[in-house]
């Protein structure tokens, strides 16, 4: 068996195609039964953010695996294996562990340390554990996952202060205002007439950073207004309108900055919109939606600026350079965390040795009880029989525990299978030619 995994990031594939490869929540199951149909697909779990594309797996041969995950994502995209794969990145076993957490302590993020990826972690966890497409080897590294993303943001500095990719988007508008008057720098949104177009969990962030940056009041659009009220609620201090997304033809009339962050499918703003309105200012778009709630052709109107994920690293790139230090900081405990998860994975190497013994073991237990128990005859009574069964069990249980505890215990892969070859010719234990590690 070998851990694996094959996606793609904000590092590898523009935000064209990684729109392409996005797994919503509604469809995670069929996906998840989709790979976990494979026979070479053991395990399987799926990280699907605005900026990456995850597939973790277990899978009986690397190889295989990875080509079979990469054929799902090609079906699933409809892109051509051989135009998808520059995009894909794939890392095996140390590589593949190491990758997980990086990603969930966020140093493998467009905003380095940036929390929301730890609760996303969570989520892939909980949602391979209700599609029961996780088994006892993934359900491990995941849960070492999210303790190590913990661990990082408490022993270290990394969260702090860490922008969000819902802050990132406030402070790209308040840089490309600033520059728009010839200042290179951020700048106040206090006079902006500003829209955000949903009421998810993104939608709540930007609120919340546009508040900070000054914003003098928020329009939200939402498919369900009684939403957008209870986000609104939750701000008491910024004036927050709510209103259903019908009336996005007059927001984007009216409004100078609009933020879009809805879970659609297809763009919710394209060119054809827009020249049908009556606008009576420049236009500022800025899309965090993945996949994207704004075409690509709105760039060519005149007196409209819009800006997608991918546009945020000029504003990260600002902020990183303070960060690096701790990022280094944190990556020696993550080398920590991953060595731990090896230990462990390595120990299961001894696993069917162990079983065999234990087995073994038994079996004889088991036959010289009933040798013993025939030869008392009928006045040893039920109590006795079980006193001396439980005696039996005792001593094979002490008897097994110092070289099982020494099988299992951290060291070099070549010891424990010096170890394991002694036990096996010592105690006779036939090989089990089907066992794959």
């Amino acid at each position: 068996m070998h851990i694996a995994v094959v996606g793609l990031s904000h590092r590898t594939a523009p935000v064209e195609v990684r729109e392409k490869l996005s797994i919503p929540e509604q469809t995670m199951e069929e996906s998840l039964h989709n790979l976990r149909g494979h026979d070479q697909v053991l395990e399987a779990s799926i990280l699907s953010t605005c900026n990456r594309l995850e597939i973790y797996t277990l899978v009986r041969n690397p190889e295989l695996g990875i080509s079979a995950v990469r054929e799902f994502l090609s079906g699933h995209s409809g892109l051509e294996t051989g135009d998808l794969k520059p995009h894909l990145f794939a890392y095996h076993h140390e590589d593949a562990v190491a990758h997980l957490l990086r990603v969930a302590a966020g140093l493998d993020s467009l905003v380095l340390g940036e929390g929301q990826i730890l609760s996303q972690v969570k989520k892939m966890m909980r949602l391979g554990q209700e599609h029961k497409s996780l088994g006892p080897i993934l359900n491990r590294l995941l849960t070492q996952a999210v303790s190590t993303g913990k661990r990082v943001r408490s022993e270290t500095n990394l969260g702090t202060g860490a922008v969000s990719i819902s802050s990132a988007a406030v402070e790209l508008a308040q840089l490309k205002l600033g520059q728009s008057r010839g200042v290179d720098d951020l700048v106040t949104l206090e006079d902006e007439q500003v829209a955000v177009v949903g009421a998810g969990r993104m939608s709540r962030l930007l609120l919340q950073h546009l508040k900070a940056k000054g914003a003098s009041g928020v329009v939200v659009l939402n498919r369900t207004v009684s939403r957008a009220e209870a986000l609104a609620a939750d701000f008491p201090d910024l004036p927050v309108q709510c209103r259903p997304l019908e009336d996005l033809d007059h927001c984007l009339s009216t409004c100078s900055l609009v933020f879009t962050s809805t879970a659609a499918d297809d763009p919710i703003i394209d060119a054809a919109r827009l020249q049908r309105l009556n606008r009576r200012s420049s236009l500022r778009l800025i899309d965090i939606g993945v996949p994207r709630n704004i075409a690509a052709d709105v760039e060519g109107i005149t007196g409209v600026e819009s800006f997608d994920v991918d546009d945020l690293k000029e504003v990260v790139e600002r902020n990183q350079e303070a960060r690096q230090q701790v990022a280094r900081e944190a990556q020696g405990l993550l080398d920590q965390e991953s060595r731990l998860f090896l230990e462990w994975w390595d120990s299961l190497e001894a696993v069917p040795t162990i079983n065999r013994l234990r087995s073994s073991l038994e079996s004889i237990r088991a036959e010289e009880l009933q040798k013993a128990l025939s030869r008392m005859g009928p006045d040893f009574s039920a109590r006795e029989r079980k006193v001396v069964e439980a005696l039996s069990k005792g001593i094979i249980n002490k008897v097994l525990h110092t070289p099982v505890t020494a099988l299992r215990a951290p060291q070099q892969r070549s010891e424990r299978q010096n170890s394991l070859l002694v036990v096996e010719r010592l105690f006779d234990l036939a090989q089990d030619d089907d066992q794959d590690r």
